[in-house]
């Protein structure tokens, strides 16, 4: 029979399960200690631990699965499974399995995001140059370290750099990786941190290395004369601006252009692309392309596929009858990634401090870096050498008497008097007494003993020369080059990118299409229609067309040249010129924005922007008071994207917002019948597009919002009464001659 289930007895407080202290409490704090508490300990953890590469190349999550690897035994030998390496350095990366296992995939041969990759990969590890082809799971993929580790790891257990305790204590772990080549130049390394980010281009490997041995030789030696370009692992054109590679060789900024490389398919009429810049991809590419032909700025294609295989990268673009490809490529580099700059920012870790650098003081604290590590191997192995010829010292000595050696063992009556019988018999010190005492029976002979005190007079000179090398710091730079000159050697490869010195001009090359600019009046209405109207034509017509119910929230003079921005109600931004839009006329509805942009079902327009210049800010008011100043600059971007996601916060419901070119005094008007007259310039400027913002208003229960416009051309009375000087302010309330001003506003 089953239990009846026990109804709770009225009366008696449920039981307790747990306490924790200050639960449900609200303790106000002044913001900068909580900025000095809470976030700079967070950005410090970012910057040091987790974003920024150090020295030798690395990230912190790099080193520990390299590291890993490197104690698994898999610097040459057989592959094994990627989930049993991911499930060992979680003993060293407290973090989760698919964070370790995308570590290994941008760092492995499959993937070819690398120059030299660090992991040799069998399997499915995705491509560099493809958004959406996904890498297969862990349990299906095998690695194992590449050849070019051994320059990484070759020195680690010769004390050449510090070890300390993992995250719970149990491990050691290196805090960088003694490469004898500067890998921080070799392979391609992004992060973005807090305030900060990274972004180092990747170098041949081959000329690198011979920089850095001119750069020892000479630190005034012309870098550009050995290290002409970057070389990115994808290949593609570098196009040569010497004052720009000057720029970033000094300071570590600047930008880098790549352009596609592409071939003609006579035969097919079509262009096979099979060499990209490395900041775009395939996917990216074809969106592109697609977009403009769709809006007909490009007729010349009739269809494009991916032909990508095992085989390599390929995009082909079938061009329609008649067409000139060098002509279409032309256009196609000026309105698609496939011409695009490198973004470079040489951020790296120097002694736990981070550091913009250019390539010639990067190579430089490389030098240093492995000076130290030469040093520190040298007296590692002059101790090791230091301690061996003393035992054999010691063991030189018992040659003179085998048989005393012998005698004195047979006739000690404890075990624990033979060290000490040997030390004053033959005059030797206690470790040489028990390397002595430990000799095999078997090993009591002249010749083995005669064969180990040979070594004496090599210790002796190897000593010696490891003593001098400690010395002269010209010898740890002659070894560094030469170790550099292996390294290039051994690993070197020529260059993948070809560098283009003249851009050769295409021959009966057609200029762009100039967009004709003229004065035109534009119009934005609240249903979400857009016009564009010449001056003649708005002085010969009539009326202004609507639909029934709509009205124009926004008009103004411009050109035709000027940028759209259309922000929706989805926080989404379509960015978009004057030009896109045809010339329409008043007694006509004009353009529907949604539809005219692509925007999603339901996405609907809300305010535009006109500007030139990118100048002023964007201010967005909620319901629950706050105000976000956003510079329109923020939303200005270099690649011409056509929609910005995260336009504006979704923390608080929209109540208003307006775009402001310049600082001026602005009327907030509630629901609740109150003014503020506030400054722009008391609202702090945020960089963060969807910032939540700061608070205002201090509205009233159900109060909100109503509307925001300009101080100036209001006639008020009494204007001082609702000026306010600090924010948050709650206004005051409209009089009534006030009140009957605005509302024929």
């Amino acid at each position: 029979m089953p239990r009846k289930k026990q109804q709770p007895q009225e009366g008696k407080a449920p039981k307790m399960r747990g306490y924790i202290a200050g639960a449900g409490e609200i303790v106000q704090q002044d913001i900068s200690d909580t900025l000095r508490q809470n976030f700079m300990p967070y950005a410090m953890s970012v910057i040091m631990s987790r974003a920024i590469p150090e020295i030798d190349g690395f990230k912190p999550s790099h080193r520990k699965l390299l590291y890993t690897m490197y104690k698994m035994g898999l610097l040459g030998n057989k592959r094994v499974k990627s989930a049993n390496i991911v499930g060992e350095t979680m003993k060293l990366n407290p973090h989760g399995d698919q964070a370790i296992y995308d570590t290994m995939v941008r760092l492995s041969r499959g993937y070819e995001a690398l120059l030299h990759p660090y992991v040799d990969s069998k399997g499915n590890f995705g491509k560099a140059y493809s958004r959406d082809m996904a890498w297969a799971a862990s349990r299906y993929t095998e690695a194992k370290l590449d050849d070019i580790c051994r320059e990484l790891f070759g020195d680690i257990d010769k004390d050449t750099v510090d070890f300390v305790d993992n995250y719970d204590n149990t491990m050691k772990e290196p805090t960088l990786l003694p490469a004898s080549f500067p890998s921080v130049l070799v392979n391609a390394n992004t992060g973005i941190a807090v305030g900060m980010a990274s972004s180092i281009c990747p170098f041949n490997l081959r000329e690198i290395c011979e920089t850095a041995i001119a750069r020892m030789r000479d630190e005034n030696h012309d870098l550009l004369s050995t290290l002409p370009a970057p070389d990115f692992p994808g290949g593609g054109q570098i196009i040569f601006d010497r004052a720009e590679m000057e720029k970033v060789y000094a300071t570590g900024r600047g930008g880098i252009p790549v352009r596609a490389v592409y071939t003609l398919d006579e035969k097919q009429n079509c262009i096979d692309i099979t060499q990209i810049p490395p900041t775009t991809t395939i996917e990216a590419i074809m969106d592109k392309i697609a977009e403009l032909v769709k809006s007909g700025r490009v007729k010349e294609i009739s269809d494009m596929r991916d032909e990508t295989d095992l085989n390599g990268l390929k995009l082909t673009i079938d061009l329609k009858r008649g067409q000139d490809a060098d002509k279409v490529m032309q256009k196609l580099f000026r309105m698609t990634p496939l011409e695009d700059s490198f973004p470079c920012n040489f951020n790296i870790l120097i002694s736990g401090m981070p550091r913009v650098m250019g390539v010639r003081e990067i190579l430089g604290e490389w030098a240093a870096f492995r000076t130290e590590c030469v040093r520190r191997r040298t007296y590692y192995d002059l101790q090791g050498k230091e301690k061996r010829l003393h035992l054999l010292k010691g063991l030189e000595a018992i040659l003179l008497d085998i048989d005393k050696a012998v005698r004195i063992v047979r006739e000690t009556e404890e075990e624990a008097e033979v060290v000490p019988n040997l030390m004053i018999g033959f005059g030797i010190d206690e470790v040489q007494a028990e390397y002595v005492a430990e000799i095999k029976l078997r090993h009591l002979n002249r010749e083995y003993i005669l064969k180990r005190t040979e070594e004496i007079e090599e210790l002796e000179n190897a000593i010696a020369d490891l003593e001098d090398i400690l010395k002269r710091p010209a010898r740890i730079n002659k070894i560094i080059m030469k170790e550099l000159a292996d390294v290039a050697k051994k690993y070197g490869k020529p260059r993948r990118c070809e560098i283009m010195y003249e851009v050769p001009a295409v021959e009966g090359e057609e200029p762009e299409q100039q967009i004709p600019d003229y004065p035109v009046h534009l119009f934005f209405t609240r249903d979400g229609y857009f016009k564009k109207i010449t001056p003649q034509s708005l002085r010969m017509s009539g009326e202004q067309k609507l639909k029934d119910g709509d009205e124009v929230l926004f008009t103004c003079e411009s050109t035709n040249s000027v940028e759209l921005l259309f922000f929706t109600n989805h926080r989404q931004v379509y960015k978009s010129h004057a030009y896109d839009f045809n010339d329409s006329k008043a007694s006509v509805l004009g353009d529907y924005v949604a539809s005219a942009l692509g925007m999603e079902e339901g996405e609907v327009p809300l305010y535009m922007v006109v500007t030139p210049d990118y100048k002023g800010w964007m201010l967005f008011f909620y319901d629950n008071g706050k105000c976000a100043k956003v510079p329109l600059s923020s939303y200005e971007t270099k690649q011409n994207r056509r929609k910005l996601l995260k336009a504006y916060s979704d923390k608080a419901e929209l109540a208003f917002m307006r775009h402001l070119p310049e600082e001026t005094e602005l009327a907030i008007f509630t629901t609740n019948n109150r003014l503020l007259l506030v400054g722009s310039a008391l609202i702090p400027e945020k960089t963060t597009r969807d910032t939540a913002g700061v608070s205002v208003v201090a509205l009233k229960k159900n109060a909100k919002i109503a509307r925001v416009t300009l101080a100036e051309g209001l006639e008020l009375n009494d204007a001082p009464r609702y000026r306010v000087r600090t924010l948050p302010a709650a206004g005051a309330i409209l009089k009534d001659d006030d009140r009957a001003e605005q509302l024929t506003l």
